[in-house]
């Protein structure tokens, strides 16, 4: 049994939007309130994290998140790279090295970004994030009891990866699948979709798209994620059809 836990479903700046008085940013629903996009995979025996945003530190609190077998990066965008510093507490309390899978282009950009973590430190002090990294394209992973298949896509013209779990697919920051990745898509009970907002976007499925990818590859059910604030909930979600709903912070299914 695996369960997929929904940390943040909101887009790069989060929901409520800073300076923003619209009503989906001064909603009192709980749906509304998003933070940045992040998944929680977790076996009876392992916990694998997709994406360590800059609410990081946040949503492993609020979820009680006591140990991480590894973290599994979709793309170098620092909204989903920014709380990597945070990984430290997990060094200190496994004693270890955490796993970090990623493309070679996002392996490039946290060397960039937290130089501290790859380079000989001066000085401890409080720590670095001590990792081992894992270059990955498109392979299969294993970690744990938990099989990984890595899914091509495109963020714009950026190649970027989304993962599937067994029955389940996590595609976030998207809006082309390319046909051999809608292949590895066969299948898939439950999907977690890029669906930003009904306008047009240059590097993401907007609502109205992300139904259509919904109704082409046919799951049960598909979460919309990744989601701006010109979206609220109670809303967008009437005009869905019953197989597309909107993820919100929270969401569990288990596989």
């Amino acid at each position: 049994m695996i369960t997929v836990t929904v940390l943040g479903s909101g887009t790069s700046t989060g929901v409520p939007t800073v300076g923003c008085t619209c009503a989906t940013c001064k909603s009192t629903d709980p749906r509304d309130t998003r933070l940045r996009t992040s998944i929680l995979v977790q076996s009876k025996t392992t916990t694998v994290v997709i994406d360590t945003s800059m609410d990081f530190r946040r949503q492993m609190l609020e979820h009680a998140v006591m140990d991480i077998d590894a973290v599994l990066y979709t793309h170098h965008h620092f909204d989903h790279i920014g709380g990597f510093d945070d990984i430290r507490p997990y060094n200190f309390r496994a004693n270890k090295n955490m796993p970090v899978y990623a493309l070679r282009r996002t392996i490039d950009s946290l060397q960039q970004t937290f130089p501290y973590a790859f380079d000989e430190p001066e000085q401890l002090g409080g720590g670095v994030p001590m990792i081992d990294v894992i270059e990955i394209d498109q392979q299969r992973i294993v970690i744990g009891d938990i099989t990984i298949q890595p899914i091509p896509l495109l963020h714009g013209s950026l190649r970027v990866n989304g993962y599937r779990f067994g029955s389940l697919a996590y595609c976030t920051d998207t809006n082309a699948i390319p046909p051999a990745s809608m292949e590895l898509l066969a299948g898939v009970e439950v999907l977690i979709l890029d669906g930003l907002r009904p306008q047009p976007h240059p590097t993401h499925f907007t609502v109205d798209e992300a139904v259509a990818i919904a109704n082409e590859l046919g799951p049960r059910i598909t979460y919309l994620t990744h989601i701006a604030h010109q979206i609220k909930h109670d809303v967008v979600e009437a005009t869905l059809p019953d197989h597309v709903r909107l993820a919100f912070d929270g969401l569990q299914i288990t596989l």
